[in-house]
């Protein structure tokens, strides 16, 4: 079977607004894919090109060179298989939880009727019932949180791409919403698919990376980004990601990553204070 995302040899050249005869490569050469039903999040120092990647598998952002496809077809525009969790607030303030949670099938052109029971079905599955007619500033962060990954999973897409979706969170919320994550992926889709859904996540954290994913990729400190590590992780399913960090198998995973990724940390952080300077 055909990937569900292929990034092949991307690169992503920027032209400086304060310079514009300077340009910036963000991305080199990357290449990085993900299987039907696969879990894999990137992982990589402040700045270096995790979002970029993730806006060219949305469609969101021609790469300068290179190919994407989504299910061996080559990528033209929008992926419209793709369902995106940003990291920053996305909801509209003025539509209600509910309204908010179906604005994808009315946009569709889903039924009134339809949609209303659809997204009834999605707030409850995300333990929101009774939330329906509250506004987004009516609710805590985590609930806003269930809020947006309902919104993104009510339209049954095949992949779905997470922005450091829950960065602001407080741990506990953080972990709760983890959770929650790992029993919808592993949830049949509406679609009757063989295959689950593929989610490409990009984090910060190295602890969240490992209790959530099938596996983990490290990208290089910028410019020029490109993955440099990617490790299979092997820890049983299903997971709560508080309990499996106590496992002597994530300890010795975590410890075999950050071997990878400290250096580039390191590299990110001075590249910031000369910035800075």
């Amino acid at each position: 079977m055909a990937p569900a995302l292929d990034l092949q040899a991307i690169t992503c050249v920027f032209t400086s607004r304060e310079a514009p005869g300077q340009r910036y490569t963000a991305v080199q050469e990357a290449t990085l894919s993900v299987a039907p039903g696969e879990f894999v999040s990137v992982v990589g120092p402040t700045g270096c090109g995790k979002s970029t990647l993730l806006n060219v598998g949305a469609g969101l952002l021609a790469p300068s060179s290179g190919q994407v496809s989504v299910f061996g077809e080559p990528l033209t525009g929008l992926n419209r298989r793709a369902g995106y969790m940003f990291q920053t607030e996305s909801l509209m303030p003025w539509k209600t939880a509910l309204d908010n949670v179906i604005a994808g099938l009315v946009f569709r052109g889903t039924p009134a009727a339809e949609a209303d029971r659809l997204g009834r079905a999605w707030m409850a599955r995300v333990g929101l019932a009774g939330f329906e007619d509250r506004y987004p500033h009516q609710l805590s962060g985590g609930m806003r949180k269930r809020v947006a990954m309902a919104q993104t999973l009510i339209l049954d897409p095949d992949i779905i791409l997470m922005d450091e979706p829950f960065s602001a969170l407080d741990i506990q919320t953080r972990q709760l919403m983890e959770n929650e994550l790992l029993e919808l992926w592993a949830a049949p889709s509406a679609s009757g698919a063989s295959h689950g859904r593929a989610v490409l996540f990009i984090t910060h954290d190295l602890d969240e990376a490992i209790a959530l994913s099938d596996r983990v990729v490290v990208l290089s400190a910028g410019p020029a980004t490109r993955p440099i590590g990617e490790f299979v992780i092997d820890l049983p399913r299903p997971r709560n990601v508080a309990e499996i960090r106590d496992q002597a198998r994530f300890v010795e995973l975590h410890a075999q990553i950050w071997a990878v990724l400290r250096d580039e940390v390191l590299k990110g952080y001075d590249q910031q204070k000369r910035r800075a300077a």
